[in-house]
């Protein structure tokens, strides 16, 4: 069933990892190193999965609780998680199928398109680079961006600021309930993608517009 703008959408917003790209390897890869120059216990790419949606400082401090360190190691944690990343981005991601149509479907039809993520922006506009995304967007924001990330609504205010264009114009398209929040908040509409990370919770029980299974299936839905 198409979305219901009162005016064909202007512009879109989209999420980065688990909507864009699976980059649950990389980031497993990263925190497997930081384990083993801390000397802590290493965590599973499930265990993980279940972090990603909140930022890097939140995907740490999560990591840290589970296999009981102290939260004083936080800062050493943080560096030696940065520099693995940095080191390995895009090594372990790869573009969900179906990414690729689906955005230049959104070209095609004169979306604007921006694409914001709570991860670090210089780590996110080298992955979109890596995987040959980034020609894409016209934006992109990354978390350390503003002064809140998502769910705040602010990230989405700003970037439909950016963008030139109205919330109510504005579609968010994520994989969590973050996004949905955050768009929601804000004013936007919101789609989310089915096979994401939602932070280990099942997504079509998350308060959304529409779900899709591919991005290439979003340009239908937005024929009102």
């Amino acid at each position: 069933m198409p979305l219901s703008f009162r005016s064909p959408p202007q512009a879109a917003i989209i999420d980065l990892d688990g909507t864009l790209v699976d980059t649950l390897g990389d980031f497993t890869a990263a925190l497997d190193a930081m384990a083993g120059e801390l000397r802590l216990p290493a965590v599973s790419s499930q265990v993980v999965k279940g972090f990603i949606g909140k930022g890097s400082e939140h995907l740490i401090r999560s990591v840290l609780a589970h296999v009981g360190a102290p939260a004083s190691l936080y800062g050493r944690a943080w560096d030696a998680y940065q520099s693995a990343y940095r080191g390995l981005n895009g090594r372990f991601a790869e573009v969900y199928p179906g990414v690729v149509d689906g955005v230049r479907s959104l070209r095609a039809a004169g979306l604007r398109l921006a694409c914001l993520t709570n991860k670090p922006g210089e780590f996110a506009r080298d992955l979109l680079e890596a995987k040959g995304l980034a020609p894409c967007f016209e934006l992109v924001f990354g978390g350390d961006a503003f002064e809140r990330k998502k769910p705040d609504p602010l990230p989405l205010v700003k970037t439909c600021e950016a963008l030139g264009t109205a919330p109510a114009a504005t579609l968010m398209v994520g994989d969590s309930r973050n996004d949905a929040a955050a768009a929601r908040a804000a004013g936007c509409q919101v789609v989310l993608v089915t096979y994401g990370y939602n932070h280990g919770e099942p997504v079509r029980a998350v308060d959304a517009d529409a779900f899709i299974d591919s991005l290439a299936e979003l340009g239908p839905l937005l024929r009102t």
